[in-house]
């Protein structure tokens, strides 16, 4: 039997939402992009989104856009709500979107960090279902998406809480790979955790500086410190039963070596898709905002705690950008030198 047409949304449309709500509108499906930000929620309505790529290739679309607070009075009802907000929200996004989910409907959290547990028990276990995303885009102007991983760079992999293989998880990869490359796992938790591992090893310090991916792997002994806070992060998953997936596209074979050398080959499988972009809390940061960053190391600098597992990189990244997020200190990369004194390292000038 021939599944009805799903009725789509897509709840935070900052750069990743935007990329894929407007890659899934382009591919002709039903969806309704979400937001906060009146002024993007204007610029969508009145000239849809324009994406620009790396290579100079661009596509402007019509979409359907509203503010959340228009969805009392539409009273929308969803098959599948991807939803792109940073960590911080997720909670309260959940709760926001609940009333508009069909009974059967489910919620593809297409953010960093591990956030599914959290959206399960505000709707339920079985309307969840885990997404890992890499796709790197940037949105200052309200309407124009600057997206900095091609389709072909970009990569999603789907999996059910429980491990299974659905039906629905089949329709979800098929419906992401409108925007990238998806597969499907069974080790979603795993996939997740591995991707957290990536993101602390880059994302964490990276944001600490305000440099482009490219400039902050070129900082000296900086790939010593990331495989650090990789080893710190990796022991923690691995204590609580999490094991690492290939991701980015690589085979099992490109991912046989020791667990350094798995380590480096995701942070630099990852870098080589991002290599030119800056990370997303660095945005966070420009715009004036709070970082995820405390549901990325800081989780594992948690966790770690928890479970007797010392996670020094990762504390220390985390109490930076807690200065950040204060505003007690700049973003800048400055903060290089203060990460390495934080580690008992020696300044690079030394």
């Amino acid at each position: 039997m021939k599944t009805p047409p799903r009725n789509i949304a897509v709840l935070g449309t900052g750069a990743i939402g935007s990329s894929i709500g407007a890659d899934l509108t382009q591919a002709g499906l039903d969806v309704t992009l979400i937001d906060q930000w009146p002024a993007h929620v204007r610029a969508m309505k009145n000239n849809g989104l324009q994406v620009q790529f790396k290579d100079g290739a661009q596509f402007q679309v019509p979409v359907k856009a509203l503010n959340l607070c228009a969805l009392s009075a539409e009273q929308p009802q969803f098959d599948i709500v991807f939803l792109a907000c940073k960590s911080n929200d997720t909670r309260w996004m959940a709760e926001f979107i609940k009333p508009y989910l069909k009974d059967d409907g489910v919620i593809v959290g297409t953010q960093n960090g591990m956030n599914d547990d959290s959206i399960a028990s505000i709707i339920g276990r079985n309307r969840v279902v885990g997404c890992v995303v890499e796709l790197q885009a940037e949105l200052f102007t309200p309407g124009q998406i600057q997206r900095n991983t091609s389709r072909k760079g970009t990569w999603f992999t789907v999996g059910e809480l429980d491990g299974s293989l659905t039906p629905r998880v089949k329709e979800i990869a098929t419906i992401m790979g409108k925007v990238g490359r998806c597969d499907v796992t069974n080790n979603i938790y795993g996939a997740k955790w591995t991707k957290l591992i990536a993101n602390t090893m880059t994302m964490g310090p990276f944001s600490l500086f305000g440099l482009r991916n490219f400039e902050a792997c070129a900082l000296p002994g900086m790939m010593d410190i990331s495989v650090q806070l990789g080893r710190e992060s990796l022991a923690v998953g691995a204590a609580m039963n999490y094991r690492m997936e290939p991701l980015f596209g690589l085979r099992a074979d490109e991912f046989a070596g020791s667990s350094d050398e798995n380590l480096v080959t995701t942070m630099k499988t990852l870098m080589s898709h991002v290599g030119g972009g800056r990370t997303a809390p660095i945005h966070d940061h420009l715009k004036g905002r709070e970082s995820e960053i405390a549901y990325i190391s800081g989780l594992v600098a948690a966790k770690g705690r928890e479970l007797g597992i010392p996670t020094p990189a990762n504390e220390a990244v985390t109490a930076i950008d807690r200065r950040i997020n204060r505003r007690e200190i700049a973003m800048d990369a400055a903060n290089y030198e203060l990460l390495r004194k934080s580690l008992g390292l020696p300044g690079t000038a030394a």
